[in-house]
């Protein structure tokens, strides 16, 4: 029997293969296997990257779009060479080992604006101190933390747990401490790569020695507000 052109592959469903079809009729290939296949590559690109919710990797983005990894991974860049030409008011970017839009900082006044609408949403100076802390000195327990700046950090920290990011990355073998350490989503809302991306801050923070009197993870804990710091 003449299987025709697109209905060769093993899908590996029962009843895709081997079916006798109507004389002179091919037989239907499961709905959209093929479809996705002969779509253009940037532009099926472009929609799936309008609807992700984290950087898509170039081996989701090849297997989703039934094409070589190769072929996605040139077509991305070329998107992102052409957006950048072209002056657009988004960029497409890799960044936490995945491709996804973002706004291009020139307009971030613009979408402040619309996405804010009056509400502050932004981190505050105690929050983003402490993330700093964290992402120069990771992996790194609560008590190291509030010892470098100097005021109790669970409050901060909770917030940073709550919002993605920072994660638990284990325990401190001498201590029994809990350690903590950035996340992928902190890489992509700051628009990295990796940590090696980061500004070379470390040299201005205190070397880990220098505090570890201070920072004994029996020493107690205090509730704090989430919005702020409590002296310690």
């Amino acid at each position: 029997m003449n299987t025709g052109t697109g209905t060769g592959t093993d899908t590996g469903e029962p009843g895709v293969s081997g079916v006798p079809g109507t004389p002179g009729k091919e037989p239907r290939p499961p709905t959209g296997a093929s479809a996705v296949a002969e779509l253009d590559l940037k532009p099926a690109l472009e929609a799936v990257l309008m609807v992700v919710d984290e950087p898509a990797t170039e081996e989701h983005l090849s297997r989703v779009l039934q094409r070589p990894r190769r072929a996605v991974a040139v077509a991305l860049r070329e998107l992102s060479d052409e957006y950048t030409r072209q002056g657009r008011g988004f960029d497409l970017r890799l960044v936490a080992g995945g491709w996804r839009f973002y706004t291009r900082p020139a307009y971030a006044d613009a979408v402040e604006g619309f996405v804010l609408d009056g509400q502050q949403a932004r981190l505050t100076q105690a929050a983003l101190e402490t993330l700093a802390v964290v992402a120069y000195r990771q992996p790194v327990s609560r008590s190291r933390v509030s010892a470098v700046r100097g005021v109790n950090c669970d409050g901060v920290m909770r917030t940073l747990l709550q919002r993605g990011l920072v994660e638990e990355a284990g325990t401190e073998p001498e201590t029994g401490a809990i350690l903590y350490r950035t996340t992928n989503y902190f890489l992509e809302r700051m628009g990295l790569r990796g940590l090696d991306e980061l500004p070379e801050l470390a040299p201005f923070l205190p070397e880990a020695d220098a505090v570890e009197a201070e920072s004994q993870e029996g020493v107690p804990s205090f509730d704090v507000d989430d919005s702020g710091d409590s002296q310690t």
